[in-house]
Formats: C-alpha cells, sequence, structure tokens
C-alpha cells in the first residue's frame, strides 16, 4: 500500500466495494471491470479508480480486477481476516435490536458484552450475549480486550458514559445518541442519527423532486 493518508471519503466506501466483491465471487465471476462495479454499487468508475489507486496497483488496464484478490486486499484492508469483539452500552428498544441483528453473520464483527443500568436486565444472555451491570464495564472492557464500543444511552448521560469508556481504553465510539461527543483526537467517533437521516430524506423528497441527489 502507497505510504499515504486515506481520504475519509474513500475508507467509508470500502465496505460496500466489499460486500458486492463477496455476491461476485459467490457467483462464480472471475474479474470485474470499474464499470461494472459503478453499476452495482452506484458511484462513478472514476471515484472506483481513484479510490483503489490509493492501494497501490490492483487490476490491469484492459483486464480489469481479479474478484477474488481484491476481496482478499479489502478484506485485509477491513481486518475481515481477525475477529473484533465489541461492547453494547445501553440495552434499550435500539440496542436490543442491535443485539438481535447478527453482525458475525455477514462479517467478523461481534458484539461480546453489553452493558446496562436497569436491574431486571443485568445477568440475562440476549442472542448469546451477556448482559453485565454498567459497574462492571471497565473490567470486562480490559479482560476482553475490546476497543469499540457502540453507544445506545440515554442522551443525558451519554458523555459521562463516553468517558468511562475512554479511561476503559476504548478506541472507537459508534454513537446512536443525538449529543456531539466529546473525545481526545485519537479516540475516533461514528455518529449514526436516525431522525437527523430522516429529516433530510424528508427535506429531498419535498426540495429535490426533479433531480437524484
Amino acid at each position: 500500500m502507497k505510504n499515504q493518508v486515506i481520504p475519509k471519503a474513500t475508507a467509508k466506501r470500502l465496505p460496500l466495494y466489499y460486500r458486492y466483491l463477496k455476491v461476485l465471487l459467490d457467483s462464480g465471476k472471475k474479474k470485474v471491470s470499474s464499470t461494472e462495479l459503478s453499476e452495482a454499487v452506484k458511484v462513478d468508475s472514476a471515484t472506483i479508480r481513484r479510490d483503489f489507486s490509493y492501494f497501490g496497483e490492483l487490476g490491469k488496464r484492459g483486464y480489469g480486477y481479479d474478484v477474488e484478490s481484491l476481496l482478499d486486499f479489502f478484506g485485509k484492508t477491513l481486518s475481515e481476516d481477525r475477529l473484533t469483539s465489541v461492547a453494547l452500552i445501553g440495552v434499550g428498544n435500539l440496542g436490543n435490536a442491535l443485539l438481535k441483528y447478527g453482525f458475525h453473520q455477514n462479517n467478523n464483527i461481534r458484539i461480546s458484552a453489553a452493558f446496562d443500568v436497569k436491574e431486571d436486565l443485568v445477568g440475562r444472555i440476549v442472542d448469546g450475549i451477556p448482559v453485565y451491570p454498567i459497574e462492571d464495564m471497565a473490567e470486562q472492557i480490559e479482560q476482553q480486550q475490546i476497543e469499540i464500543a457502540i453507544l445506545t444511552v440515554p442522551a443525558a448521560v451519554a458523555q459521562d458514559t463516553t468517558n468511562q469508556l475512554i479511561e476503559a481504553g476504548i478506541k472507537g465510539i459508534m454513537n446512536f445518541t443525538p449529543v456531539r461527543l466529546t473525545t481526545p483526537q485519537a479516540v475516533q467517533v461514528q455518529s449514526v442519527d436516525l431522525t437527523n437521516e430522516l429529516q433530510t430524506l424528508i427535506y429531498f423528497l419535498n426540495h429535490y423532486t426533479t433531480e437524484k441527489q
């Protein structure tokens, strides 16, 4: 791989490429062109070629890309060749749905521990995942060597919980709360605001009726 920083926009598209390459391999396809990828993933072919160029020579002009080699490369780039354990903080309606989502069925990500303050949830096994009291969070994160957490707690305690996660050694947080978290630069935060996304969709429907965005 070239010694350069990959743009975040490119990094966000890598899982999309990876998923489609898996579909191609499962269907028996041996090679694919950037044009074929473009039609499937709805990203223009010039962007795909530029994305791939950050990682060196992944294909040959006039031949395209070898599907199996490309899938293997992006699998390693996305750490799909090793198991990644994740902690879920907050087992409310959304947290419970995420426990049942089955991340492990599609890749090597698994929620290995969940945490909550509610006594009726603590000590239970939900879809094979133990629910611990929030007081045990730091200890379990250290013991299980977890570096990523999914945050689905109420907004009022989101920042305090985040501070505890950082102290426990968490390096990445997927934030499902509406709070804009304050973290050290070394801690990556990916915010998923479902209400904001829905409001944006409604706005697009009302104001962009003739041109697809």
